[in-house]
Order: structure tokens, then C-alpha cells, then sequence
């Protein structure tokens, strides 16, 4: 330790005033001294734990900052938003935007919440290419279901994705503990922990489950059918037609000759 120390210590001492600043601001005086310019994470382990609880809430925040980014990059490329559920975008919104305005009220580190408002643009910009002439409904939705948690809704839910929003809200209730003293903001986060493990074991189980596949195969039948394409509509069409010349032959001819 004593060699990486004097190896460390002339660069950190000599850093340029900006990341200094920053270091100060986002550590503290004593936790900077103690891990920057001391390099001693072991004498204060409190430092040590908020120097991880910051990185890991400046990760999840760049990462966010792009996490909807295929979704819209899909959309304008095929031009198309079918599949994207509109309200589940504004109840997720609307969740969102009820959480940033709680912690920047209550003068929350930036760095526990920033991926809220990252999130909360993009889901906006979704919404707008999905739901057009149906955004004035935004604002009633976030009056209706204010008391929903934050924690995000799949239409279209990819493992890479459930993956990390699992991830990341088990990463949230660490930042939690070390920075955030409101049991609110950690029920939140615990809450949405457990519903993306909950999906993230469901996606698991029934990945590859072949009924998926049989009811998908089924709903392309039936849309088949009923547009009155494919070899479904013909075979339909040949029994009808047998069924009726059947039911012909074997009626009774009408007759004149008279009984008894």
C-alpha cells in the first residue's frame, strides 16, 4: 500500500483545480483528503462507502442517460410505433416525474436521483412518437396515478434491459443507505428491485417456453382467416361447400302421389 501510495500521491496532489472541485464537492473535505490526496480508504470506512455509493450513482446516471435510445432509434427507423403502449410510457413518466420533484424539494444529491430526469426526457420523447394528439392526457395521468412506484412497464421487454434495470435498482438502495435519509426513497427502491426480479425470473422461466410459440403461431392463423387469405380461408370455404352438397343429397325429393 505504502508503494502505491508514493506512487499515486504526486499526481493527486497535483490535480487540475476542476476535478479538485469536484472531488470536494461530490466527497466532502474530509473524505477527499482521506481517499485523494491521504490515499487511506482504510481509516475511515465511511469515506470509502460513500466513494463507491458515488460512483456507482454516476454510473447509473450515464448509463441512463442512453438507456432508451434503441428503443427510439427503433421506432424512427421503422417509422412505425406499433407495440409501444402509451399509458404504460405515461405511468412510468408519471412516476418519474413525481420522484425527481420529491428529492429536488428535499435536497437530494443529484447523484441518488439524476437517472429520473435523464429517463423522464426520453420517455417523453417515446410517448411523442407514439401517442401523437394524445399527449395533453399527460399531466391528468400524472394527477391519477401520482401513487404508483417508480419502476418501469414492458411492452416489449428485452433480457438485456430487465437485466439492468435489476441492476441498477439494487445499486439505488446502496446509494440509499450511504446518502439518502428517507425510508420513503428506500421503500421506492426496494419495491422496484422486487418487481424487476419478479419480471427477470418470469423472462427466465418462460424464455424459450414453446407456448409462447403456439399462441403466436395461432394468432397469425386466425388474422389470416379472418382477412380471408391463406390456405385456412379455402379449406373453410371446400367444407362449407361439402357440408351443403351433403345435407342436399341426402333430403328427401318432393312427391304428388298420394297416400292410402
Amino acid at each position: 500500500m505504502d508503494a502505491l501510495r508514493s506512487t499515486l500521491q504526486p499526481i493527486t496532489h497535483n490535480l487540475p483545480a476542476p476535478l479538485v472541485s469536484t472531488g470536494r464537492s461530490l466527497l466532502g473535505p474530509l473524505c477527499y483528503k482521506t481517499l485523494i490526496l491521504d490515499i487511506d480508504p482504510f481509516t475511515h470506512p465511511t469515506c470509502l462507502k460513500l466513494a463507491i455509493s458515488k460512483g456507482l450513482g454516476i454510473g447509473i446516471i450515464a448509463a441512463s442517460s442512453i438507456v432508451k435510445i434503441p428503443q427510439l432509434l427503433k421506432i424512427l427507423n421503422a417509422q412505425s410505433a406499433d407495440g409501444i403502449s402509451f399509458l404504460a410510457y405515461l405511468l412510468e413518466s408519471g412516476s418519474y416525474l413525481i420522484s425527481l420533484a420529491y428529492n429536488v424539494r428535499h435536497g437530494f444529491p443529484f447523484s441518488t436521483y439524476g437517472e429520473t430526469a435523464l429517463i423522464l426526457v426520453q420517455n417523453v420523447v417515446i410517448a411523442g412518437e407514439g401517442g401523437t394528439g394524445q399527449l395533453s392526457a399527460f399531466a391528468v395521468s400524472v394527477l391519477l396515478f401520482s401513487g404508483f412506484l417508480q419502476w418501469g412497464m414492458w411492452v416489449e421487454a428485452n433480457i438485456q434491459q430487465v437485466i439492468n434495470y435489476l441492476l441498477g435498482s439494487l445499486s439505488r438502495i446502496f446509494t440509499t443507505l450511504q446518502e439518502v435519509p428517507d425510508p420513503l426513497i428506500l421503500y421506492n427502491f426496494i419495491a422496484g428491485f422486487v418487481l424487476n426480479a419478479i419480471l427477470a425470473l418470469q423472462m427466465a422461466l418462460y424464455w424459450n417456453s414453446p407456448a409462447s410459440k403456439k399462441t403466436e403461431s395461432k394468432k397469425l392463423n386466425k388474422g389470416y382467416v379472418a382477412a380471408g387469405k391463406g390456405p385456412s380461408s379455402d379449406s373453410s370455404a371446400k367444407g362449407a361447400q361439402s357440408y351443403a352438397s351433403a345435407t342436399k343429397a341426402k333430403s328427401p325429393a318432393p312427391t304428388t302421389r298420394r297416400r292410402g
